[in-house]
């Protein structure tokens, strides 16, 4: 009797440890109320989203500029999506049901973005010309992946309600996360510009970094990548201006604020990785390719 009580107390404290490590981490907060006067619910953004995704991969198939199933680059970005993707219901219960996708775009672009609906986008640029290790690949994804599960769209919609459904659509999918290339790189095509026309708020993307930074960390990625990444944009800037950034908060803010936030997600990422939280190893990234 006694060996079923302490097995029962043992099976409590588990149970009520796993339930802490949920509520560890960034806070969730509700979804924006903004989303209702958009004058679509989440399946028609999905459904609509769905069409401008395979118009754009359509258009990029005629230009020869999706990356083939054997990509090396596009295999990697696959594999950690798959490692994220099971913590997005967090944040937004629907993404268990959501028809997810990843496809590399043969682009100069430094550009990536996730569109409502979970359909993921990289540009080659991005990856290529930051020299991007793994965790700071999760940190990229998770911000876009981010703003597709906060709905972001939908509220920007809401308060663009002016636009028509598909041209906000659109747009807000395409704000990504180094913000905005009008020509989104020649390969593309013209069909693809049309998802670079809105962007989100500063309090969109300023949310979309942390709740990114949470969802890497679940994975099992350094949420400290995206002091790197933010690191390297900066140098990156310094050495050729990239006017997209101006639509955004500085690397400065954005590497504040998650430092700010840093002791909230790095306990997650230990518990992940199965490391004590106070004796983790320094981070290492790589260095910008030489110009």
């Amino acid at each position: 009797m006694k060996k079923l009580k302490l097995k029962s107390a043992l099976l409590a404290l588990l149970i009520c440890a796993s339930a802490l490590a949920q509520d560890d981490g960034i806070p969730v907060r509700k979804l924006s109320p903004l989303r209702g006067l958009a004058g679509a619910d989440s399946r028609q953004f999905d459904e609509q989203s769905k069409l401008q995704y395979n118009q754009m991969l359509a258009e990029a198939h005629q230009k020869d500029a999706v990356a083939t199933d054997r990509n090396p680059q596009l295999i990697r970005l696959r594999a950690i999506a798959g490692r994220l993707i099971p913590f997005t219901s967090r944040w937004n219960p629907d993404a268990a049901k959501w028809d997810w996708q990843v496809n590399l775009l043969n682009s100069p672009t430094v550009n990536a973005f996730c569109m409502p609906g979970g359909r993921i986008a990289f540009y080659n640029g991005i990856l290529t010309k930051l020299n991007l290790t793994d965790d700071e690949v999760a940190m990229v994804m998770g911000h876009e992946i981010a703003h597709a599960l906060r709905e972001h769209a939908r509220e920007q919609a809401g308060k663009n309600n002016a636009t028509s459904l598909v041209a906000r659509l659109a747009g807000a999918a395409g704000a990504a996360y180094f913000g905005l290339d009008p020509r989104l790189g020649d390969a593309v095509g013209s069909g693809a510009a049309k998802v670079a026309s809105l962007s989100f708020s500063r309090s969109d993307e300023s949310e979309a970094d942390l709740v990114g930074m949470d969802l890497a960390a679940r994975a099992g990625f350094d949420p400290r990548a995206g002091i790197a990444l933010w690191q390297k944009m900066s140098a990156v800037n310094k050495a050729q201006p990239l006017p997209f950034l101006s639509t955004h908060p500085s690397g400065n803010q954005r590497i504040e604020d998650m430092n700010k936030n840093m002791h909230l997600v790095l306990p997650v990422f230990a518990r992940a990785k199965g490391l004590d939280p106070n004796k983790l190893p320094p981070y290492r990234s790589l260095a910008l390719p030489k110009s």
